[in-house]
């Protein structure tokens, strides 16, 4: 590799120039007073997060919606969790809706971008926030800085976080070993097939907000492929010039095991195939197979001479189509599931997956 006579292109280096912030420059104070009448809802889609999603809740209502009403309408997603997420959080005092709820009457679709989906589907803000469920030592400032460029900007449509990721494992901590599907699948195919976007830090990152106008027209991948085909059909739609990125500090959650960023990856990989054959790059619109081998050691099942288990997974992904495209009937259903902004510190009325 001679990846030292390389240069990061123009074009890159402008737009990371020109489009990049810190989550320190959008205070609530600050936000309050170019706020307008623009309308902020924060979704967060949570399967089995009981642990982690009440602290969020509670601190984006005691900040931004108590404190400094910067937070319009705070809404979790119920993703069909087997715990107590959604209890958890509408006593933390966000609405609680229901995934399946949200999509009553289509196909059934499983995985976190389809929770997205229902979240959009349920928010009434003119902006609209999406962070996960997951994070601890959560700051409101995850929130703040996504839509600071948003209120502030109106050429800006979209804004994506990106921060540290400590990996915590054996004693030691990796400062920035938290990427490691980022730095192994997505990196090396943005920088081949969308170097435009290769000035992204953090292109799988949960945590993004954009206008609602412009979210509406996307559809929406039902699993891990979600934030990267995300970026791609927004370069499509809107042009490099009105994405931006916003360093939120350090993000601490839990991290999966290596087997589980396998099946990760291999969605992204064929979310991007789609893309690449929309481009005329692949000749088939999707790949050979949608099966992944993995090996799993040990087990009842290992087979002879092997010591290990094959566990074959499917990887295929679907997508919701843009929520703009749906049929006038349709969209007034899934507006009947919305309701009012936020407003007592209980909300009640949640309504849990199946």
């Amino acid at each position: 590799m001679r990846h030292s006579e390389a240069t990061v292109s123009p074009i890159v280096e402008a737009w990371t120039t020109y489009r990049t912030g810190n989550s320190t420059k959008w205070t609530a104070r600050r936000l309050l007073k170019i706020k307008g009448d623009q309308r902020v809802s924060v979704v967060l889609p949570a399967r089995n997060e009981e642990a982690t999603v009440g602290a969020i809740v509670g601190t984006l209502r005691r900040h931004l919606v108590e404190k400094t009403p910067v937070i319009d309408e705070l809404i979790v997603v119920d993703s069909r969790s087997t715990d107590s997420t959604a209890a958890v959080a509408s006593a933390a005092g966000a609405r609680v809706v229901s995934q399946d709820e949200m999509t009553r009457g289509l196909p059934r679709l499983d995985g976190k971008g389809d929770a997205l989906w229902s979240g959009l589907a349920a928010a009434t803000g003119d902006i609209v926030a999406f962070v996960d469920a997951d994070l601890r030592r959560f700051s409101p400032r995850f929130v703040t800085g996504l839509v600071g460029p948003l209120l502030a900007d109106p050429t800006v449509a979209f804004v994506k976080g990106f921060y540290h990721r400590p990996l915590v494992g054996g004693g030691a901590v990796e400062p920035d070993g938290g990427g490691r599907v980022t730095e192994l699948m997505a990196r090396p195919l943005i920088s081949m097939f969308w170097p435009e976007l290769a000035g992204f830090v953090q292109p799988l990152a949960g945590e993004y907000a954009g206008r609602r106008e412009i979210l509406e027209q996307l559809p929406f991948v039902s699993g891990y492929g979600v934030e990267i085909a995300m970026l791609i059909d927004l370069l499509d739609l809107v042009g490099l010039d009105a994405l931006a990125q916003v360093d939120l500090g350090e993000r601490f959650h839990r991290h999966q095991d290596t087997e589980a960023l396998g099946r990760m990856s291999a969605q992204i990989l064929y979310t991007v195939w789609s893309r690449l054959h929309r481009r005329g790059l692949v000749a088939e619109p999707v790949p050979p197979t949608a099966a992944l081998t993995q090996f799993r050691r040990g087990g009842d099942q290992a087979l002879p001479n092997l010591d290990r288990k094959i566990v074959v997974t499917d990887v295929t992904v679907a997508e919701r189509p843009p929520l703009a495209s749906l049929s006038r009937r349709t969209r007034i259903a899934r507006g009947r599931a919305r309701r009012p902004a936020v407003a007592a510190p209980a909300v009640t009325g949640a309504v849990t997956g199946a």
